[in-house]
């Protein structure tokens, strides 16, 4: 399916729509996991009472981050672009729905989405399960094949495949890992927006 096609676009947050911030390693180490491995998932297997307090001082390390994000190269010109077109759009991340609409404020694009289109990982499985986008999808009462996920990671393209939604790898580096997962690879954003002109 043409991205140009696409009623609804499900965006990944940090890396994405932002500027790579994360030092996941270093979390890890701060929070006293093991190396390698994603957080949450390892977070998922502590006792409650250890999870909790580790889980607050996660919050504490993404809220810094969040309040010095800064906006991915063409996120805003992107976002104009499908918002004046009359797009549906949204967020699915594993970052906390706070920390989620502290980083678009810090950003300047806090006004393109409605909080309710904000799926953190309080709202839903985290990726790489698709829970998060099923979730829009049904709010919008739209059908997987009408919609794009845009990330920048694996988990990203997994949730969308798994869901039937078309894919989009976003990745400066250009190495474009997991390419059997993308329907499109772009550099940035701008290149993404280019492609929405192309037809």
């Amino acid at each position: 399916m043409a991205l140009q096609d696409c009623e609804g676009w499900i965006f990944d947050l940090d890396g994405t729509l932002t500027v790579a911030a994360h030092d996941f390693e270093a979390i890890r180490r701060e929070l006293g996991l093991e190396p390698a491995k994603p957080i949450l998932e390892q977070l998922a297997r502590l006792p409650r009472d250890e999870a909790s307090a580790r889980y607050a001082q996660l919050d504490e390390i993404e809220l810094q981050i969040a309040r010095e994000a800064r906006p991915a190269p063409g996120a805003l010109a992107l976002l104009q672009v499908l918002s004046s077109g009359g797009m549906r759009l949204g967020i699915v991340t594993r970052n906390s729905h706070r920390t989620s609409l502290l980083t678009l404020q810090s950003c300047g694009l806090e006004a393109f989405f409605k909080p309710c289109c904000i799926v953190g990982r309080e709202g839903a499985t985290p990726k790489p399960d698709p829970d998060g986008v099923h979730r829009l999808l049904a709010h919008w009462s739209l059908a997987p094949d009408r919609a794009v996920v845009v990330g920048d990671h694996h988990f990203d393209l997994l949730a969308g495949r798994a869901v039937g939604t078309a894919t989009a790898h976003v990745d400066p580096t250009g190495e474009f890992g997991w390419p059997e997962d993308a329907d499109v690879q772009v550099h940035g954003l701008d290149a993404l927006r280019a492609t929405l002109a192309a037809r």
